[in-house]
């Protein structure tokens, strides 16, 4: 089957499974219901397409299949730069009543982090996929203790608020936040268009992508940039959903399995949209909000990156 008709199929059905969240038991609510849904939603189609390209995007640049920005602690670092406003500054200031305030703060920092990430591991060339997966852990390791810590530190009341961002959850979305983040992601994605037909050389490694004449270090650095933005945005938007973006980049390779990533981010990106819309709706009318949709892509993930380390070691 072309890679055309299999996008055409993911298409509709991703419309849909969003038909449906939307339509289903609405009873006539269509000025109350309708709109929240529509939020959510959209908050969720965004969620997708920011982790499904910041993913793929990620992986290219790192040249594996297995790292995340994710596993790489950013979503670490976000909780952490919370827990320390939260603490020092306590739940009533503006950074953090100021949703939109704060959203630009986590962006500028996470960007600040990917610009040191890329410096200190990636300039050097390929490292071995192995210590790449050391070194997240161990400063997502590091961030999650010091955030821990000044948890424990904190004040009850204010910690309720500090919990509440450790989980992703579409139940409370800011709708503000929302169309905040739909302009942004429309303007890094104009941006970032241009870095698009470049993708496919880069993953061939940094050595035949200078020789092709591409400006390796300038492109990659961009793109850092622009994959911090995404994971922030994602994050801000709903919280951490570590091994999301793992598992719907490496369905992607295997469903399509072509190196155009014009295909593989646009196919990454319309099963993010079905996993969570689709999935969403499960846990409201299956499960009835007994349990949340992060912990079950979290338990799935997990089992699916244990999966690929014993497939990477065996391919070794």
């Amino acid at each position: 089957m072309r890679n055309s008709i299999k996008l055409a199929i993911l298409a509709l059905i991703a419309a849909g499974v969003c038909a449906i969240y939307l339509i289903h038991e609405l009873n006539g609510s269509f000025g109350y219901a309708l709109p929240k849904r529509t939020i959510k939603v959209l908050a969720m189609v965004l969620t997708g397409v920011t982790i499904a390209y910041a993913t793929v995007v990620f992986q290219t640049i790192t040249h594996n299949k297995i790292l995340t920005p994710s596993i790489m602690s950013l979503d670490s670092l976000y909780m952490l730069l919370q827990t320390l406003i939260i603490f020092f500054l306590g739940s009533g200031h503006m950074i953090i009543v100021n949703k939109q305030v704060n959203f630009l703060l986590s962006v500028v920092v996470m960007i600040v982090f990917a610009l040191f990430l890329y410096k200190f591991l990636f300039k050097k060339g390929n490292q071995p996929i192995y210590f790449l997966l050391l070194v997240g852990i161990i400063v997502g390791t590091f961030f999650s203790s010091i955030s821990t810590f000044f948890q424990v530190l904190i004040d009850p009341n204010e910690f309720q608020i500090v919990q509440d961002r450790m989980f992703a959850s579409f139940n409370n979305i800011n709708s503000d936040l929302v169309w905040l983040a739909i302009v942004i992601v429309l303007l890094v994605m104009i941006y970032a268009w241009r870095f698009l037909k470049y993708l496919d050389v880069l993953s061939l490694g940094r050595d035949t992508a200078i020789n092709l004449g591409v400006p390796y270090d300038s492109i990659v650095k961009q793109m850092l940039i622009i994959v911090a933005v995404f994971i922030s945005i994602s994050t801000a938007l709903v919280g951490p959903i570590t091994f999301f973006g793992l598992i719907v980049a490496n369905l992607a390779y295997q469903f399509f399995k072509t190196y155009k990533h014009t295909t593989l981010i646009t196919g990454a990106i319309l099963m993010s949209v079905i996993a969570l819309v689709g999935g969403q709706w499960v846990v409201e009318r299956v499960f009835t909000f007994s349990t949340t949709l992060s912990v079950i892509i979290n338990f799935i993930g997990g089992v699916y990156f244990i999966y690929l380390l014993l497939k990477e070691r065996k391919a070794a």
